[in-house]
């Protein structure tokens, strides 16, 4: 696995400095510790810590656990949980890194929410990396026994109910969200999936408190998060930083034209812009940050995303089956300098049609990325129109898989 670069904006929470991996006894010795027996309390004070999920979506944790609890005292039926680390997003490296550098803290946190929700049965969920953390676990006593379950390499392995699926035999695609997981996930049991970012801070609340976790980020969304940085010709980052800290302050912007905030299912935005605008969960997504240099045509960059993510529908539905691979034809039109006859206007218009569609987000995610960059790079589209692109470099910057592209 190639070694990434982290570093971090704040007094280290979930990556020390240095970059080296954790082994349980240097874990404990770091971190102290870790007190089991009291649901309820660990309950209350992941409620008065305002944790919420670092998985894309930013929902709250504590109502999260708290459906969960609700759902198996309903259908009496044991919870399940499950620490998705899939990371399907190609351009993220966020959840990886954690789990190199820090596994135990979240084979913590996975413990404390079998034990808040009264789970005997766990999941960690991975498209990598599984062999390393089964050794990780075998180093430990843990009360809940963890199976490590490697999943398809796809985009959408990760969605929720994908995983739910696959973990009870089926294939790793979207379901119609009803009823949710949280009331019948794995084998049909009441199931909490939660992003392996948010377990590792529910074992640092559960160590240090509430109180200790809001002396970070903002009283809004207190805290911190981890992103993944990209700038063309630069190591691939990984950084820890609190919420409300200004992108620029993260990724270098000098000589960029844009940015692109959250990742794939994300928004591009115009660079000065970008520079102000405060971490938050609302578009962080991912937590994928990358830098568009001036030189480079975001139009190409956006046309090679939308072919992959095209290419990666469940296509069990409308607007993933016959939606996204016009809208990605289209686009491709709009990225070659020339005449591009109704292909504006054709994609603003199926926007419409396929938005709050689907099975799954697949879809709402994939235009929230198209509409940006309509925005965005109007400039572009306006110039492209007349046969010119003003990119000089044609390398790309934003990565796909090449089976891919």
């Amino acid at each position: 696995m190639t070694t990434l670069f982290t570093d971090v904006y704040m007094s280290p929470r979930l990556l020390a400095p240095g970059g080296t991996p954790a082994d349980l006894t240097t874990h404990e010795q770091r971190y102290g510790p870790l007190g089991y027996g009291d649901p309820a309390a660990l309950l209350r004070t992941l409620a008065e810590s305002g944790l919420t999920g670092r998985g894309g979506a930013g929902f709250p944790a504590y109502r999260k656990f708290v459906a969960v609890t609700d759902s198996a005292r309903r259908t009496e039926r044991a919870p399940i949980v499950v620490a998705n680390g899939a990371e399907s997003e190609p351009a993220s490296r966020k959840d990886r890194t954690l789990l190199r550098l820090s596994p135990h803290l979240v084979l913590d946190g996975l413990q404390l929410a079998a034990e808040a929700v009264g789970a005997a049965e766990a999941y960690l969920a991975v498209e990598e990396g599984a062999s390393y953390l089964e050794s990780a676990l075998a180093q430990r006593r843990d009360p809940v026994r963890v199976q490590v379950v490697r999943l398809p390499a796809r985009f959408l392995s990760g969605q929720a109910s994908a995983l739910v699926q696959y973990l009870s035999g089926g294939p790793a695609r979207p379901a119609h969200p009803v009823p949710p997981v949280r009331e019948r996930g794995v084998r049909r049991a009441p199931t909490l999936v939660q992003n392996v970012e948010t377990l590792a801070h529910l074992a640092l609340v559960a160590r240090y408190g509430a109180d200790w976790f809001r002396s970070a980020g903002t009283p809004g969304e207190p805290g911190s998060t981890l992103c993944t940085l990209h700038v063309p010709g630069r190591e691939v980052r990984v950084v820890e930083a609190p919420f409300g800290m200004p992108v620029g302050r993260l990724l270098p912007l000098e000589g960029a034209s844009a940015a692109l905030v959250g990742g794939y299912h994300g928004t591009w935005i115009p660079a000065a812009e970008a520079a102000q605008v405060p971490l938050a969960s609302s578009y962080l997504g991912a937590g994928v940050l990358a830098a568009l240099p001036a030189d480079r045509c975001g139009l190409t960059e956006t046309a090679r995303v939308l072919r992959y993510l095209a290419l990666q529908s469940a296509g069990q539905c409308g607007p993933c089956l016959n939606g996204l691979p016009r809208m990605a034809a289209a686009f491709q039109t709009l990225a070659v300098p020339g005449p591009q006859g109704t292909a504006r206007t054709d994609i603003s218009r199926w926007a419409g049609l396929v938005e709050g569609r689907g099975a799954c987000h697949h879809p709402d995610g994939t235009i929230r990325l198209v509409r940006s960059a309509l925005t965005t790079f109007t400039t572009e589209l306006d110039a492209h129109a007349h046969g010119h692109c003003t990119a000089t470099d044609r390398t790309p910057v934003l990565p796909v898989p090449t089976e891919e592209i």
